[in-house]
């Protein structure tokens, strides 16, 4: 809340006030007003301007049965893109618009005749600046300035002339852009570091061709560079255009100003409007009870509270109503009468004076009643024209067609194709959207993407991470369970070792699909699919080692058998870390030559954009799983023609059966993972991987478990033989 830009509110009702006090003024009409809020943004302000246009609760513009006055006239600002979007819409309706503000660049002729600019031609204030600076002689400087039509026109226009006199410019760098509702962070970020660039320049005078707020901005620069242990090299000299502001907001109250001494302003020419400091000085909390803004202000220009319930009538700093407004900072409320506030007023002026020209033109022919005084103010509006029309206009979200047969200005209104809009009426043809946007139903404006990822903060996907984490807890326990009966035979059996890393690497599996949930960043990007390849292969080449050895053990049970030195720690230490090096290898390859990055897939979904990893190679991504899926079909296979061996707690089958389990996952799992997109790309994934996982664990050792803390009079060494 910019405390100063109430003042801007006060100098309008003071206006209004006067000259509805005047009788001499406008003989039997009444000024009113309606005050709208744009928050500096597009969209608002086209808002505001079509309920200026239209009845109640109703955007059909000139349609207004339930008004009980007429707009005039329309006063925008003080920022320079509210005069210019105001003016798009209005100046279609002849609506006369004053600007109170910096004036903006309107090149369109049917829209620059409906508009009038308060504040003087910005030319002279850019000749000034360029005799200033040639007068002390400051040829080394430095430009910031908003990137908008008026900031885009000095750049480009105004300072080659700058350079032809002799000035040379250190840096040229655009503000940031100013987020009011979101996106604070990012905001943040870029004005640090735009603080930095110009702490560190080597310039002493720094041009800001701002906005009203732009002193906000200003004033945060000695709290970034302290947050950011930095000193300003030399102390600068700002100069700044008129339409800057002295504006602070309610947290900068304490602050204090030293960056703003020895600043240059430029500054239109005010006079001060007897009696407007009085009415400042009258204003009343208890009085002025129809003032819709007076409490807001008051909380926030006196940091005091308003009891909101009888508990809270304690409160330590309580508005009482009675606070003085010439005892607050200039910084929060200055008395005098600033350039914007002396625009508004003369705006004010302007439309009475130009309702009285009227009026008096008109009473010259004939007396007119209070109802045709009503008249004189409809026509400014230029509805009371008869309309002369092949046909209807088409309307948003259509666009016209040549009648066959007739002239140019008949034709037929078609709906827009899908994918494709229009904004305004009578459009020869309908648009795409941007590709960050999509069309809305009536395909009439399109509406910003989502940006879409699994995230823990939806229920998918803080489900998934729950799974993930109980899963991992069981694997853990399983693990401590076998560590703890290491020494017992079923833990001896088959390989000790090889059920130790079976089990870890399942652990890891588990956590695996933490990865995959959250924003992708270029870390989790390089690690989701590697890690996950990495962590498999070991798993089932586990597998693959523990089956291999149950065969050759009885296919080993001659003396002579060559296949005796094969069994025990021997396959497994060749199996395991060879497999896993086939599988690293392939991973190094992949992120060597084409890595997985983040990336925005604006098109694959129509409503939403999709952040995610983009797997790099396709061809190295299906290797790595190819590679997975070929231990896995290697062990079924041996497990399959193996599952007749005798054995006492029938192993053999459940590896079968879990990689069985394992490889229906993962065969299913390509057409799913082709035909799903975002974030339920990624759960397709994560189920698999869960799937799979807990099979192996499930059906390789839950048996054991079964008999460890169960039955353990079977855990001998006579039940295994």
């Amino acid at each position: 809340y910019l405390t100063q830009t109430y003042k801007h509110i006060l100098a309008l009702v003071f206006a209004v006030k006067e000259i509805n006090d005047d009788t001499q003024m406008l003989r039997n009409i009444s000024l009113g007003f309606n005050i709208y809020n744009d928050y500096f943004t597009r969209s608002l302000t086209y808002l505001a301007s079509l309920e200026l246009l239209s009845t109640w609760s109703k955007f059909i513009p000139s349609y207004k049965c339930d008004a009980q006055s007429i707009t005039v006239a329309v006063i925008g600002g003080p920022d320079t893109n509210a005069c210019l979007f105001m003016a798009t819409i209005l100046s279609s309706y002849k609506l006369p618009q004053l600007g109170y503000g910096s004036s903006p660049l309107i090149n369109d002729p049917s829209q620059k005749v409906f508009f009038q600019w308060m504040f003087p031609n910005r030319n002279q204030q850019y000749t000034g600046m360029l005799q200033l600076l040639l007068l002390f002689r400051w040829t080394w400087i430095g430009v910031i300035f908003i990137p908008d039509d008026n900031g885009l026109w000095f750049v480009q226009k105004e300072l080659p002339k700058f350079s032809q006199s002799g000035i040379c410019f250190e840096f040229i760098e655009p503000f940031p852009t100013v987020y009011f509702k979101s996106g604070i962070h990012e905001m943040m970020e870029s004005w640090t570091k735009l603080y930095i660039f110009i702490s560190d320049s080597f310039t002493s005078v720094v041009i800001l061709h701002g906005e009203i707020h732009t002193t906000i901005f200003l004033r945060m620069f000695p709290r970034v560079l302290e947050l950011e242990d930095k000193e300003m090299k030399t102390g600068k000299v700002w100069i700044m255009t008129a339409q800057i502001e002295f504006t602070s907001v309610p947290f900068q109250r304490s602050w204090d100003i030293n960056i703003l001494h020895g600043s240059l302003a430029f500054e239109t020419e005010s006079k001060e409007v007897v009696g407007f400091q009085h009415f400042l000085q009258i204003r009343n909390l208890n009085v002025e009870t129809r003032d819709g803004f007076i409490k807001d202000f008051w909380r926030q220009a006196f940091d005091c509270s308003f009891p909101n319930s009888l508990e809270e009538e304690n409160v330590w700093n309580l508005c009482i109503g009675e606070e003085k407004l010439e005892a607050l900072p200039r910084s929060v409320f200055d008395m005098s009468i600033t350039p914007h506030s002396y625009s508004i007023y003369n705006a004010i002026y302007a439309v009475a004076h130009a309702l009285k020209s009227m009026s008096s033109s008109m009473l010259k022919h004939r007396t007119i009643s209070e109802e045709g005084q009503k008249n004189v103010l409809n026509s400014l509006l230029w509805q009371v024209q008869p309309r002369s029309l092949c046909n209807e206009p088409c309307r948003k979200g259509h666009s016209k067609t040549k009648k066959e047969g007739k002239p140019f200005c008949c034709y037929d209104c078609l709906p827009c194709p899908e994918g494709k809009v229009s904004n305004w009426t009578e459009m020869d043809s309908c648009y795409q959207c941007p590709e960050d946007q999509y069309p809305c139903k009536a395909q009439d404006h399109c509406i910003p993407k989502e940006i879409s990822f699994l995230s823990f903060q939806e229920t998918l996907g803080i489900t998934l991470a729950i799974l993930a984490l109980l899963f991992s807890s069981i694997t853990a326990l399983v693990l401590a369970v076998f560590v703890q009966h290491k020494d017992t035979p079923i833990v001896k059996a088959n390989n000790q070792g090889l059920s130790y890393t079976l089990l870890v690497s399942l652990l890891l599996s588990f956590l695996c699909p933490l990865l995959f949930i959250g924003q992708p960043q270029r870390a989790t990007c390089l690690l989701r699919q590697t890690a996950f390849g990495i962590i498999f292969s070991l798993a089932i080449s586990c597998v693959v080692a523990k089956t291999l050895i149950v065969v050759l053990a009885f296919m080993a049970t001659r003396p002579d058998s060559k296949m005796r030195s094969w069994v025990g720690n021997k396959l497994a230490l060749f199996m395991v870390p060879s497999c896993s090096l086939v599988q690293t290898t392939l991973c190094i390859v992949w992120l060597m030559s084409s890595a997985p990055f983040p990336n925005l897939d604006m098109h694959s979904l129509p409503t939403e954009m999709i952040l995610e990893c983009n797997e790099g190679s396709a061809t190295l991504f299906y290797c790595v799983l190819g590679f997975i899926g070929l231990l896995a079909m290697i062990s079924f296979t041996v497990a399959f023609l193996g599952r007749n061996l005798p054995d006492s707690f029938n192993e053999m089958k459940f590896i079968t059966l879990s990689m069985l389990l394992f490889c229906s996952v993962w065969i299913s799992f390509v057409p799913a993972y082709q035909s799903t997109k975002g974030k339920y790309m990624m759960a397709v994934e994560i189920f698999s991987i869960l799937a799979s996982s807990t099979g192996l664990l499930v059906l390789i050792f839950s048996p054991k478990i079964y008999i460890i803390l169960i039955r353990p009079e079977l855990n001998n060494k006579q039940q295994l033989m």
